[in-house]
């Protein structure tokens, strides 16, 4: 635990410090502590808690946060006034930035609180019928597969999940995987972009082209690639995208977008009841009744601290901190597996998941956190299991490498 001890404190002035150390001729590799230590400072953290969940919910720099406080305090004095009338209207501005890191028209995209809120929108506002079929992984996300589950029990219509190897032999199996479950009454798929599982990043691209040949919609569950890897709408091609804002881009909790094809916003109906004014306008998925204003216009202020590291910057040092731990514990122990592809950056980024054989997982999620104060996350899933591993930005090397202590120590001694 001493390595958390002696964290970067933090500082108001780190990402412009950072920002100096990575100007032309300078540092910013996935190494380069000096640059990444600045980073770390800009962070206000309990560093004797070591947070290796960062895919549930991250916390935000301390200046996203100090920004959304403000709001929420401006907001406070006279709400009908200065959070309808002053703050709310603030939301395109973020509307226009969010659009442009994506690649898509700003009248294409509408801010929520999560994926969840995102992808349930789609989910359930999609015109179906009776006998109509989905395709699903028993990888999605629960929240999607019990909305699903809930269409099927209510309407009759016929989920189909999938299953495929992992981590899988190739990609091109498992777009196979897909095509083998499509019928003449297939109407959708649903895919994680990124299995919030594994790791797994999945191939989108070549499931949309596969959904589109056959009149077939494909909604993608964006909830943990947004701002954790790079790539744009047009990359992935699709019409239909739902991601969470407070994991990668580490915005406030509560904080997400939902991305519909113009041509498509039409057909899709809202999760709350909207006008037929706007069958059209994308702001028809907002329409959820009174919220603070300052969770969303913070949102801005996460996305300039995004945009100062770089998404390619940002997506090697995740890989970087995800090799450090993965690496050698393959190497130290031949109990020590991960099932996250680690060679092919097309299929894996920050996340990883670490099965350990002959250890049960909560027992080991409970030892690390009883006893080194590391928090992970137990995988207990019918097909696999282990413990899922998410480092970001403001963590250390020195903190990746005490859990890899705290692993082959239980290894050794057991857990007790």
């Amino acid at each position: 635990m001493a390595a958390a001890a002696v964290a970067p404190s933090f500082r108001r002035d780190a990402l412009l410090r950072a920002n100096e150390l990575a100007a032309p001729g300078g540092g910013g590799a996935a190494d380069d502590e000096d640059y990444w230590r600045e980073v770390q400072r800009a962070f206000d953290l309990d560093r004797t808690i070591i947070n290796l969940n960062n895919g549930g919910v991250s916390p935000s720099p301390t200046h996203v946060l100090d920004a959304m406080v403000r709001d929420l305090r401006f907001s406070n004095v006279a709400p009908v006034h200065h959070m309808w009338d002053v703050l709310e209207p603030r939301i395109e501005g973020v509307r226009r930035e969010l659009a442009r890191e994506f690649g898509c028209d700003p009248e294409e995209l509408a801010i929520t609180r999560n994926a969840s809120e995102s992808m349930e929108t789609l989910i359930l506002g999609l015109d179906l019928t009776r006998g109509d079929e989905v395709i699903v992984t028993t990888q999605n996300y629960p929240r999607m597969l019990t909305a699903w589950e809930q269409r099927s029990r209510r309407e009759g219509i016929v989920v189909k999940p999938i299953t495929f190897e992992v981590p899988p032999r190739s990609m091109a199996y498992v777009v196979d995987r897909f095509r083998q479950a499509i019928t003449p009454r297939t109407r959708v798929i649903e895919v994680p972009h990124i299995t919030n599982l594994t790791g797994q990043i999945m191939p989108v691209r070549e499931l949309v082209q596969l959904g589109r040949a056959q009149n077939i919609e494909v909604l993608v569950d964006g909830a943990h690639s947004f701002a954790h890897f790079p790539f744009a709408r047009d990359a992935l091609g699709c019409d239909w995208f739902g991601t969470s804002l407070h994991k990668w881009l580490l915005a406030p909790i509560g904080t997400g977008f939902l991305y519909v094809r113009r041509e498509k916003i039409p057909s899709l109906w809202p999760l709350m009841a909207a006008p037929k004014t706007m069958d059209a306008n994308v702001r028809k998925y907002e329409e959820i009744g009174t919220h603070p204003a300052a969770n969303h216009n913070a949102i801005a202020v996460a996305l300039a601290f995004h945009r100062a590291i770089g998404a390619e910057r940002k997506a090697s040092r995740l890989r970087f901190l995800r090799d450090r731990w993965a690496k050698r514990l393959t190497n130290a122990s031949d109990r020590c597996r991960v099932l996250t592809p680690l060679g092919d950056p097309r299929q894996s980024c920050g996340i990883g998941l670490l099965h350990v054989e002959g250890v049960e997982v909560p027992k080991m999620v409970a030892h690390l956190w009883d006893r080194h104060r590391i928090i992970t996350t137990p995988i207990v899933h019918q097909e696999f299991s282990g413990l899922r591993i998410t480092p970001n930005v403001y963590t250390s090397p020195e903190e990746v490498d005490v859990f890899g202590d705290s692993v082959l120590a239980a290894l050794k001694t057991g857990l007790s």
